[in-house]
């Protein structure tokens, strides 16, 4: 099984935009390297073209709505699931309905270095999200520690890695 969550790339962001989030974990991303320099500009327009707000109604109604932003493969060094959780709601725009907005309360954003495994990828997170049961997910949502985020998803993040 393929690890795709780390304690060293776990957050917690008290900013207020998009821009503002995606910025704050580049640069830790960018100093660990395992993005590019590219990352962040390329993060930005492609939230822009292709929106990645997920509403959670239809899954539960206590859950809040998320985000998975992710960029091509080419920025990115590793392969890994980067769990944000914001502290503020944060407006996105619906992936399925580009013109609605939600507001956000976490984000999965994907680092994937080969481009294939994207939509598996996506797929492991809505698995997760609708495997989970719903009070202990609204709870986890709710958690602004990164240690106990990273330690939820560990005991309940599981993947099948398609060799």
């Amino acid at each position: 099984m393929k690890k795709l969550f780390f304690k060293e790339t776990t957050y917690v962001s008290s900013k207020d935009t998009q821009a503002e989030v995606f910025e704050e974990v580049y640069l830790d991303l960018l100093n660990k390297q395992l993005v590019t320099e590219d990352f962040l500009e390329n993060l930005l327009e492609r939230e822009r073209n292709y929106p990645t707000g997920l509403d959670l109604s239809p899954v539960s109604e206590i859950l809040p709505d998320i985000a998975i932003p992710h960029t091509e493969s080419e920025y990115v060094r590793t392969t890994r699931i980067i769990p944000i959780k914001l502290t503020h709601e944060i407006t996105f725009h619906n992936m399925i309905s580009p013109s609605d907005q939600l507001s956000v309360r976490f984000l999965f954003m994907i680092l994937n270095e080969n481009g294939e495994a994207q939509a598996g990828m996506l797929a492991d997170i809505m698995d997760f999200i609708n495997s989970v049961d719903k009070k202990e997910l609204c709870a986890f949502f709710k958690l602004e520690d990164t240690e106990a985020i990273y330690q939820f998803l560990e005991e309940h993040f599981t993947m099948e890695v398609s060799a």
